[in-house]
């Protein structure tokens, strides 16, 4: 978990984005993400929630399989440029909210099915009973499916200043991978934008992380 204040969209990230994506092309020409064992990780966790891992992505598997066959990602924000590059090199699905979109925190929980979920493309839609998302206090779902798609609610623009970011894995590694990848953000965060990023790694034992939204 990494929170910050004081983003803008004016930073130059172009530096770090390079460099995390010649990371991501070098795994990549190594095999398919497909094999990488962040991914295989998730597609497991996603086939135990009753999902086809091939229908449903987790976001880095579908951010690599684009990157693979397009070389680039499109640029859509300078945080969210960042983030994604580091998703690729760390094959790690990593999440950016905008905090003043968040009613009293997020928990990530199995829905209701009354929850609100709200596209990219500015469609409503209601998740199921039972399936993993990041809820708020008004029921929205900040993203569905666990790993799989961020909401258009809480998506990072022009206006955003206090972000909340969030990366997951379920790899072997990846009590040793996170806090690398937490690392690689707060130190992109402390570079582009000046601001001193709060973190913590969350885990079964201390599974809360207080924020103001």
């Amino acid at each position: 978990m990494v929170l910050a204040t004081g983003i803008t969209g004016n930073a130059s990230v172009g530096t770090q984005v390079a460099k995390f994506n010649a990371i991501a092309e070098a795994r990549l020409a190594a095999g398919p993400e497909a094999e990488f064992p962040e991914i295989q990780a998730w597609r497991r966790t996603f086939s135990r929630m009753g999902l086809k891992p091939t229908q449903y992505r987790c976001a880095s598997e579908s951010l690599l399989r684009r990157f693979r066959k397009e070389r680039a990602l499109p640029r859509i924000h300078p945080l969210v440029d960042l983030c994604n590059a580091i998703s690729l090199a760390f094959a790690t699905p990593v999440a950016v909210f905008d905090v003043a979109q968040i009613s009293e925190g997020l928990e990530v929980r199995p829905a209701n099915g009354d929850e609100r979920y709200l596209t990219f493309s500015g469609q409503t839609e209601n998740p199921g009973a039972y399936e993993v998302i990041f809820a708020d206090a008004l029921g929205r779902a900040h993203a569905r499916r666990w790993t799989n798609r961020q909401s258009g609610h809480s998506a990072v623009g022009d206006t955003t200043a206090a972000v909340l970011i969030v990366a997951e894995a379920m790899h072997g590694s990846a009590s040793v991978d996170i806090p690398e990848l937490v690392t690689a953000v707060a130190d992109g965060l402390r570079s582009a934008w000046a601001v001193t990023p709060e973190t913590m790694t969350l885990s079964r034992l201390s599974p809360r992380f207080e924020f103001s939204a």
